[in-house]
């Protein structure tokens, strides 16, 4: 359990500017012997993926799932540079409820695509079936950029500062695909993440650069919400530290555990409580 989370945990001007705008920008969250460890990783799964999908060249590869597929991912799962960040924002009882890679290689010649935007909210009928306004943020996602996005034009991730609180988007004619009033790309440099709530109109964009884009979803929420896709980490169990595997969805008390959880369910609460405080773990 990593005393570096303490060196990295929310700070007071970041809680403002996520709770303001929706997202945090973190740079150099990755060194670059990891950003390359987890770009070979990442590169080699993206081959192994085309070929048993059938996915063309051209065409996004988008990976559910990935964690147990090689060592270098289990890093991500509570790294010190961001995690901290995460509790700070959601609290101790949290898990991993999702998680993807995404491959996106640059549009073919002559594409029309243009800036190729989808603008939408995460976790689907949440957004239909919540009675309470603004809907509840319930999740976070980290983004790491494993290339360089600093500039237009390399399928950079596209948000609407302070949209979390919007539960409705005004589209001209339905239109999804256009750029937004107060809309602006995320310029992110390879190596860095963004850690944005659920509830952030935003979309991924296309990709005219001359490299492919390389980034890594986790998806952070309650231990109560339910779980989109497995989390194979069988075959690395083991090697887990106790907050790893509350993070890999274990309740040694059973169902229970999620909705009310036990010490032994949820030991980040205990290490919080350890290292920061009773303050910090209450409620």
């Amino acid at each position: 359990m990593n005393k570096r989370w303490l060196k990295h945990a929310l700070t007071e001007d970041e809680k403002l500017e996520f709770e303001d705008r929706g997202y945090l920008v973190i740079k150099n969250a990755l060194g670059d012997a990891k950003r390359r460890q987890l770009t070979k990783a990442v590169d080699r799964i993206e081959v192994e993926e085309r070929k048993k999908l059938k996915i063309e060249p051209h065409k996004r590869v988008h990976t559910l799932d990935f964690m147990g597929r090689d060592p270098a991912f289990l890093d991500l799962i509570d790294h010190p540079n961001t995690f901290p960040k995460v509790w700070g924002i959601l609290g101790w009882n949290i898990q991993i409820y999702l998680a993807h890679m995404d491959v996106t290689p640059p549009e073919l010649s002559g594409s029309e695509r243009g800036l190729g935007l989808s603008w939408h909210q995460d976790t689907g009928r949440v957004n239909q079936e919540m009675e309470t306004s603004p809907r509840p943020r319930l999740s976070v996602k980290v983004a790491y950029f494993l290339t360089d996005t600093s500039e237009t034009g390399r399928g950079n991730f596209h948000v609407i500062p302070g949209s979390q609180l919007k539960d409705k988007m005004t589209f001209p004619k339905g239109n999804r695909n256009q750029m937004l009033k107060g809309a602006v790309p995320i310029l992110a440099p390879k190596g860095s993440a963004v850690i944005f709530d659920r509830r952030l109109w935003h979309s991924a964009s296309a990709n005219h650069w001359t490299q492919d884009r390389k980034v890594i979803f986790f998806g952070y929420a309650y231990r109560w919400l339910q779980a989109r896709g497995e989390c194979y980490v069988e075959k690395v169990w083991d090697q887990l530290s106790p907050i790893r595997k509350q993070m890999c969805r274990y309740s040694p008390s059973g169902i229970h555990g999620y909705t009310s959880p036990k010490e032994e369910d949820v030991p980040l609460k205990s290490w919080i409580r350890e290292y920061q405080g009773e303050d910090a773990v209450m409620p």
